[in-house]
């Protein structure tokens, strides 16, 4: 038990200094959102060795990201009905073991099945995380326990395609997974010494488990992921069993807000939306879930399929993002209680836009450092958002309604981040083919052009491979070549698309209600 010296100095915490709490709940935090990119680079890796296509193997990022928004409602109930700090050593556990299956599966279907496992043991942690953090600091210095958890939030996205770029390349993708392993057991040990549970969660009176709220959550989150990943195979509302599941989706979905709404002490409380600030935040967190995971699915992949980079290149060559993060958090730290957040969060929207229209002038030409700048400055916006977002969003939330609100802002920025990897997979495969058309048309048979660059290229392969095949194979190569822009192509327009969300999300930063300077805490806070 600390001592009564401890107790009056840091009274928050119980005695515990809070820089140890933080260290203590952002290890799980830095490790689910790590897990989340680590995959990423890998996703060639994974469908070759599992014989699985790539739109299939995105499915790995997007099970573990549904799977994590189902839950994340449900943390705060099952965080007052056996304790915050046992739930999360709970959580802890599952999401380690289940890392294990991840790198061990045979078969597509077994690591879905465990990354679904996963996600469910990943989703309480960073609402947890959060509200711990939240309540560990006085007001006055949340903005730096929000720099603090943002670090880990903007970073891990970015350590992860490098880590599990080199991981891959130089062991296996399994070990993109095993890698949770010690960090897992590490953040066991610290949770277990450090966080204690405040006196109102160990005194909380819990309701029943709301079982309706929870399975209609089940439905249209399960309906609108098979929809996103399996609908562009066939056709989309041209089948249908999508026009039925999306059906499903939408009476499950309306039924779930009626229902959350009607029984505030259920699974989730919808009542915290009547807050202008926290309204406007779940709105921009999920358009910020989108710009975020489109880029973390995206880049790499990009390098990979184009340009034909190995994992680990691939991934080094969107690592100096976190050179930005790192630049950027203790920055924000500073700036984020003298300046008005929605102008750092303006800041930084518009710079993660710009980034994204430079990311669009790529070609086929680029080499590893072409988009440095770009990168690392796409990891300094980040952090210009995040922190104020978070700050601004919790700022008039009692703190016995943090978890609720944690839990529904999480859920929602993981729901857009699915969104938006299931939208930029099937804009890939539908663009790609869009441009293939409209290459192919300038390309036929009487085309001097044409005639010419294969009169060359079957010159150069005659002598190589036989003059029978020098002409077949001088088509085969322009075809090759043809895909190649298609592809270069598609990828364009998606980031292009990016940079216009982004502008968005920057103009309607201003819906945020101006805070109060030195505002009292809010009801319930320290």
């Amino acid at each position: 038990m600390p001592d009564a010296a401890a107790q009056a100095r840091y009274p928050l915490t119980q005695g515990v200094n809070p820089w140890l709490v933080t260290v203590s709940v952002m290890l799980p935090t830095f490790m689910e959102v790590l897990d989340t990119a680590i995959a990423s680079v890998a996703l060639p890796y994974i469908a070759g060795s599992l014989s699985a296509s790539n739109s299939e193997a995105t499915w790995v990022l997007t099970s573990y990201l549904v799977a994590n928004a189902v839950i994340l409602p449900a943390s705060n109930w099952f965080a007052r009905r056996f304790g915050r700090k046992r739930f999360l050593l709970i959580c802890v556990t599952i999401f380690t073991v289940a890392s294990f299956f991840c790198g061990a599966a045979p078969s597509l279907g077994v690591i879905l099945f465990a990354r679904i496992m996963q996600g469910a043991g990943g989703g309480a942690l960073q609402p947890l995380s959060q509200s711990i953090l939240l309540e560990s600091f006085p007001i006055q210095k949340r903005s730096m326990s929000m720099a603090a958890y943002g670090l880990g939030i903007v970073l891990a996205p970015v350590i992860g395609p490098t880590l599990g770029g080199w991981l891959t390349d130089t062991f296996s993708w399994r070990y993109a997974f095993y890698i949770n392993i010690p960090v897992g057991i590490l953040a066991f040990v610290l949770i277990s010494r450090f966080v204690h549970d405040p006196a109102y969660i160990k005194n909380a009176k819990v309701g029943p488990f709301d079982n309706i709220g929870f399975g209609l959550l089940m439905v249209w989150t399960g309906s609108l992921q098979i929809v996103l990943d399996k609908g562009q195979e066939d056709d989309w509302f041209g089948a249908v069993w999508v026009r039925w599941t999306v059906a499903a989706l939408i009476v499950s979905f309306a039924l779930w807000i009626w229902h959350s709404w009607a029984r505030p002490d259920g699974l989730m409380d919808l009542h915290v939306l009547k807050d202008r600030n926290f309204r406007t935040g779940c709105f921009l967190i999920a358009m910020l879930g989108m710009c975020i995971y489109i880029t973390i699915a995206i880049l790499p992949l990009y390098y990979q399929e184009v340009l034909g980079y190995t994992a680990f290149t691939a991934g080094l060559v969107v690592g100096p993002r976190g050179i930005g993060s790192f630049i950027g958090s203790p920055i924000i730290g500073v700036l984020g209680s003298r300046m008005d957040p929605r102008k750092l969060m303006t800041a930084g929207f518009l710079g993660f836009g710009v980034c994204s229209m430079i990311f669009a002038t790529i070609n086929l030409d680029i080499g590893p450092y072409t988009l440095l700048l770009p990168i690392m400055l796409t990891g300094f916006a980040l952090s210009f958002v995040f922190v104020p977002m978070a700050t601004l969003m919790m700022a008039t939330i009692p703190n016995k309604e943090m978890g609720n609100a944690t839990g529904l802002s999480n859920m929602l920025r993981n729901i857009g981040g699915s969104i938006g990897i299931s939208m930029a997979t099937t804009a890939l495969i539908r663009r790609a083919a869009l441009h293939q058309n409209d290459i192919g048309a300038h390309l036929s048979a009487s085309n001097p052009i044409l005639q010419q660059k294969s009169a060359a290229i079957s010159a150069y392969l005659g002598h190589h491979i036989g003059p029978a095949v020098a002409r077949p194979g001088s088509f085969g190569l322009i075809y090759g070549l043809m895909m190649q822009q298609s592809a270069l192509l598609a990828y364009v327009d998606i980031f292009r698309w990016t940079a216009v969300l982004a502008f968005f999300c920057a103009a309607a930063t201003w819906l945020f209600k101006k805070p109060a300077r030195h505002a009292a805490p809010p009801p319930g806070a320290h």
